[in-house]
């Protein structure tokens, strides 16, 4: 399974960008809403899921998008299912 995903160092702080690779470049719109999973903001590297787990507990913050995403992370204790929203039914989550 791949993940892509963009770090961001900024402030002493690293934001992770990380997604279902299959995701990418994919529009979701659920009413107003409109979410495009851009290429430059999620895919500057995709990553196995062992090199998902390291950058999702070493990052201060991430923004996560896709179910496989989000499941891993949920798994390893990062975020909380009550903070997952739904656009077109594929989930995103921020975690700060």
């Amino acid at each position: 399974m791949l993940f892509s995903t963009k770090v961001i160092s900024a402030s002493g702080n690293l934001m992770l960008n990380i997604c279902d690779h299959d995701l990418v470049d994919k529009i979701f719109q659920n009413g107003d809403i409109k979410i495009k999973i851009n290429p430059n903001y999620y895919a500057e590297r995709d990553v196995d899921e062992h090199e998902a787990k390291n950058l999702l507990e070493k990052c201060n913050s991430i923004n996560m998008v896709g179910q496989n995403t989000i499941s891993l992370a949920t798994s390893l204790g990062i975020g909380s299912k009550k903070g997952i929203r739904l656009i077109e039914g594929v989930p995103f989550l921020l975690v700060f």
